[in-house]
């Protein structure tokens, strides 16, 4: 089975993560400062911490923020549910707002959803593509609004060649084992922001306060939210080899827009992104005239062994949500949905493999009855 993306793990990977294992410290000690040191050095921002995973660096960002009771953050419903999850956690509600083509958020209907209980504006980087930073940083600027990335799929990635992780208020990127690099299960949140880096800070760790020999304080309610001196390891390993990982994936996603080019059956989002993006996925999105065979679509390309899946159902469809929010439908997340595949592009695989993904894939169309 070759998945729509995976881990790359190497001999230097292995022995980093042993040395650690082997070290007088797992967990508190100098590896996770240095993996935070060398974000910091690679994404040109000032603080970096890492987290146990992607959301609890969500969780810290809203709370460091005060995003809270009676607060409004408008979000993409086209995203994992902790983006959204993690907002009712601080006792803030999700406000969301209808997508692109691409499947980023539509900047353009964010102005329309602000009221005095909108806090912040939380955008997803969809697939690893940046969203117009500069619309939502006006928006966000005229409204007095905190700016918050959700860019778990999109480390490395650029927007008007800059990285993305210096552009919003805070950042989010994820580590978990899929992304472009991986720690297992981790994250990191980094801002220019010093009071935000220090209330995270706080949130990741019991909100506890050092002091004096054995003497601490605790300022603020918190939780243990660490990253593993193991995890570190790996990660200080994999950051070494990013640009080399998301050169693979785009060979594989430009072979791709090759092969699919003028294809009757779906169009590709890759071939027109206008920003540097990681290809954490390669979603293909299907013609409405297949949208009704997509279930079968799905198990004959899983029966070609292809680890496809679909990214995402629109959190609002969710049961959590609909008790929450109601019945709701934005069309073009609807229609992005029904539309929606994400086929093999990792580190993993060359030329070749992609080669074979594209002939399997065509291949299934052709045997594929249209709705219309």
């Amino acid at each position: 089975m070759n998945p729509y993306s995976t881990q790359l793990i190497e001999e230097e990977d292995i022995k980093a993560v042993i040395k650690a294992l082997e070290s007088s410290n797992l967990t508190q000690g100098k590896l996770t400062q240095d993996f935070e040191n060398n974000l910091c050095e690679y994404l040109g921002v000032k603080h970096a911490l890492v987290f146990n995973s992607a959301t609890s660096a969500l969780y810290a960002a809203y709370k460091a923020a005060n995003i809270e009771k009676n607060n409004h953050a408008i979000t993409s419903p086209i995203t994992f549910a902790a983006t959204a999850n993690m907002m009712l956690e601080c006792g803030a509600l999700p406000v969301f707002c209808d997508i692109k083509r691409d499947g980023n958020i539509n900047e353009k209907l964010i102005s329309s959803l602000i009221t005095p209980q909108t806090k912040a504006i939380v955008s997803v980087d969809y697939a690893g593509n940046s969203v117009e930073v500069k619309s939502i940083q006006d928006i966000c600027e005229k409204n007095r609004l905190i700016f918050i990335s959700d860019s778990s799929h999109s480390i490395g990635a650029k927007y008007q060649n800059k990285k993305i992780g210096t552009l919003a208020d805070i950042t989010i990127f994820s580590f978990h084992a899929i992304k472009p690099i991986t720690t297992g299960e981790g994250g990191a949140l980094v801002t220019n922001n010093t009071d935000f880096y220090e209330q995270a800070k706080l949130i990741r760790s019991h909100g506890v306060v050092k002091k004096e020999l054995w003497n601490t304080d605790v300022i603020k309610s918190g939780f243990n939210f660490r990253m593993t001196e193991f995890q570190a390891a790996l990660g200080i390993s994999q950051l070494k080899k990013l640009e080399s990982f998301l050169q693979i994936r785009e060979e594989i996603a430009q072979f791709y827009d090759k092969a699919f080019k003028g294809n009757p059956y779906f169009f590709t989002l890759h071939q027109d992104m206008p920003h540097t993006t990681t290809n954490h996925l390669y979603p293909i999105i299907l013609a409405p005239e297949f949208w009704c065979s997509k279930e079968d679509i799905f198990k004959a390309l899983l029966q070609d062994e292809l680890g496809i899946q679909v990214h995402y159902k629109p959190v609002y469809e969710f049961s959590l949500y609909k008790k929450l929010l109601g019945e709701m439908e934005l069309p073009n997340a609807r229609d992005f949905y029904r539309a929606e595949i994400s086929i093999p592009c990792h580190q993993k695989m060359d030329l070749e493999m992609a080669k074979q993904s594209a002939e399997k894939i065509l291949k299934v169309f052709e045997n594929i009855k249209t709705c219309l």
